[in-house]
């Protein structure tokens, strides 16, 4: 069959040519078109389950809003594990799928099972509602507004009802968190004191503001004619109008809702705030769509955003478009991969024309590169994967390994035709190369196969390893099946189209020679010793293997993304405004590093938002100038310098995709996670600490906190 296969492929050369280039073309067209991003999606399919509890404390979540919907996600098919997280007035229920399950029949089915549980909610709390689909690395963007001319309530407003209805249109954005700022709110801020006074509870207060701004159909009139649609105005929408809704007549005195209450535009109750560079203001945090081009969003985000600044502009407010932009490592990534596999090509072709001594040979070789490299993008494009690091990473391995089989090949046709007489008949070239490509075919294919079968090990790995790793396998598993079949093809037709003319010039070099009688001398000596020359081997061996308990191990290297997360934990009951001024303070010692170049605060959660923070913790991003590897180890390591100078609050340090790969795995931001059960919260509080003193004398270990702290201060009122 391979014979056959070579033998057509020199017959039909002109069209294996073509079709060669067509292939190279449509790989060109393909990487251009292709999905970048910096990991495969990683993260198991999984729904999230949201559910607004305002007023409820942590407790009160707990018993009557998680269990209620862990009990009715329970069984759901193929479910896995399921988590919750229950804090002041928010409940997050994670239930995790077997890899295998339809992500969107899985959110259907807990759909189903979430609108079951929302009956049994208690009054004033919110239906559960499923977060949107995103992937394990969704954010794209995030943003600041700053203003010193507008309030944080117009920057609010202008974030809320102009700029993120925008970003929302763009094609691919899931979702728009919003931090900081005040939410406008139309307040009625009853004076107990005038209430009692009067003779009026909450609830007349409550029945009279709600038939004040309510809106109600009016229905229409039908005239034997004509129909003519109601349409009732006259809400009271501003505190002057509100404050003149009457409460009460009695005994010819009209009460109205100004005489018992200060009605006026205020601030709602916070649950989160943001600051900029220090300066208080509104942070925007983008996220995209699950399986979306994440370079492709950003750009369409972008211009958005670009189409939006004269608004932005003539509203008086400061932007800040770049607070974190993932896009910039995945460049970053793409292009450093992209001059790895450049470099490793020119290499490829030195090498080549050092030994070979002849272009047209090395010409020949070298077309496996790009042939080989570009089927297997067109074959991972095509099955959905992304071009990522590890997907680039498996080119770049096999860039040695593709043009092994044509360097094979072609340097045996070339010796033939160079052992073979002058002015060859077309038939007798035939002949040649077909015999001489047909003479290697079967150690090609074996080696080929061989090498392959390395890497099937890694396809079978399990959990995030298997999702992280096995499109990195198949990447250097493709390209190298590929380079056989370029091989058993390409290489033979364009051996007969170009070799035959370069025989008449060809000469071997003279340090050509030396080597191989130098080589020829060295291979005679240790064939006549066997037994020496397999005990030295055994002996590296072994002393390979007991090295291997000195080394280091790590599931990823450390990746220098030019952005870190700080997160800062004080302590349990923090108010937001403590929180924003002690990250003022530390945002103005971190921005004293000339390498900083941003430096943003998010405290507490948004509405809807992946975190689910209390107002005592944030997180802090640091955006990092442009700077080389090394450069970058020493910013890292001048900010966890500078976070040593605030005592009294726990901060951890991590790149944002190292902290969302550990999420994925345990649920928590950390490499090694401790998890303590039982009924009583006041003995695992103490057994937390405990265990947190010991681990944090453990040698190497950093950033060592609780994740839930004791709990926050509470009055109980019992009635």
């Amino acid at each position: 069959m391979l014979s056959k296969l070579v033998e057509l492929s020199i017959r039909f050369r002109g069209i294996v040519v073509a079709l060669a280039c067509l292939v190279v073309g449509f790989g060109v067209y393909t990487t251009w078109q292709a999905r970048y991003d910096v990991y495969p999606e990683f993260a198991p399919p999984q729904v999230v389950v949201q559910t607004e509890a305002p007023g409820l404390s942590a407790e009160d979540v707990e018993q009557l809003v998680t269990r209620p919907v862990e009990n009715a996600l329970n069984g759901a098919p193929n479910a896995e594990s399921i988590r919750s997280q229950s804090i002041q007035g928010l409940s997050v229920v994670t239930i995790v799928f077997e890899q295998s399950t339809d992500v969107y029949r899985a959110r259907q089915m807990v759909s189903e099972r979430i609108a079951e549980a929302a009956g049994q909610m208690p009054q004033g709390v919110m239906p559960p509602a499923m977060a949107p689909l995103t992937g394990a690395t969704s954010m794209v963007l995030v943003i600041g507004l700053t203003s010193d001319q507008r309030s944080l309530m117009d920057l609010r407003t202008f974030a809320d009802w102009t700029l993120r209805p925008r970003l929302l249109a763009v094609p691919g954005v899931a979702r728009v968190s919003i931090f900081g700022g005040e939410v406008r709110q139309l307040q009625v801020q009853v004076v107990p004191d005038r209430l009692a006074a009067y003779n009026l509870s909450l609830n007349d207060v409550l029945t009279a503001a709600r038939a004040a701004t309510g809106v109600r159909g009016a229905g229409f009139v039908e005239t034997p004619a004509q129909r003519i649609v109601m349409q009732t105005q006259g809400q009271s929408l501003t505190p002057a109008q509100l404050g003149e809704v009457v409460l009460q007549v009695a005994n010819n005195r009209t009460v109205r809702l100004r005489d018992v209450a200060v009605v006026a535009d205020a601030a709602e109750p916070k649950i989160g705030d943001a600051t900029i560079l220090g300066r208080p203001g509104v942070m925007l945090n983008i996220s995209s769509q699950y399986g979306t081009n994440t370079m492709e969003v950003t750009r369409e985000l972008e211009k958005a955003i670009d189409e939006m600044k004269p608004a932005i502009a003539s509203a008086q407010i400061t932007l800040h478009p770049d607070l974190f932009r993932p896009a910039n490592f995945i460049t970053t990534s793409v292009r450093s991969m992209s001059t790895a596999l450049l470099l490793g090509a020119a290499l490829v072709t030195i090498v080549l024309l050092f030994f070979l001594f002849n272009l047209r040979v090395a010409l020949i070789t070298l077309s496996a590169i790009p042939l080989s490299l570009l089927v297997a993008v067109i074959i991972l494009t095509r099955s959905g994967e992304s071009l990522n690091t590890l997907t680039l990473g498996g080119l770049a391995m096999a860039i040695g390994e593709v043009v092994d089989d044509a360097i094979i090949d072609a340097e045996n046709i070339f010796r033939r035709l160079r052992e073979a007489p002058r002015n060859l008949s077309a038939k007798e070239l035939f002949r040649i190369v077909h015999d001489a490509s047909v003479e290697v075919r079967g150690a090609v294919v074996y080696a080929t196969f061989i090498v392959a079968l390395v890497f099937v090990p890694v396809l079978t790995m399990s959990g995030v390893q298997g999702r992280l790793f096995a499109p990195l396998g198949w990447t250097y598993i493709l390209a190298v099946l590929a380079s056989l079949v370029v091989a058993l093809t390409v290489t033979p037709a364009l051996s007969y189209f170009l070799l035959p003319k370069a025989i008449e010039k060809a000469r071997e070099p003279s340090y050509i020679r030396s080597l191989k009688d130098r080589y020829g001398r060295l291979l005679h000596f240790l064939s006549a010793r066997p037994r020496t020359l397999i005990i030295a081997a055994v002996a590296v061996c072994v002393l390979a293997a007991t090295a291997l308990p000195f080394l280091g191990g790590e599931f990823l290297p450390e990746l220098r993304e030019g952005h870190f997360i700080v997160h800062m934990a004080a302590l349990p009951g923090t108010s937001l405004q403590e929180s924003a001024r002690y990250g003022k303070h530390v945002t103005g010692e971190l921005l004293k590093n000339p390498d900083i170049r941003a430096v943003s605060q998010q405290i507490g959660r948004a509405e809807r938002a992946d975190d689910t923070f209390g107002p005592h913790y944030s997180e802090i991003h640091v955006a990092l100038k442009p700077l080389d590897g090394e450069d970058a180890e020493r910013a890292e390591i001048e900010i966890r310098e500078a976070l040593e100078k605030f005592p009294g609050t726990a901060f951890s340090t991590k790149t944002f995709l190292t902290e969302r790969m550990e999420e994925v795995v345990s649920g928590a931001r950390a490499e090694v996670v401790v998890q303590i059960f039982g009924d009583n919260l006041d003995v695992i509080d103490q057994k937390a600490r405990e265990i947190l003193q010991v681990i944090a004398e453990v040698r190497g270990a950093v950033d060592v906190q609780v994740e839930s702290p004791p709990g926050t201060p509470e009055m109980v009122i019992r009635l």
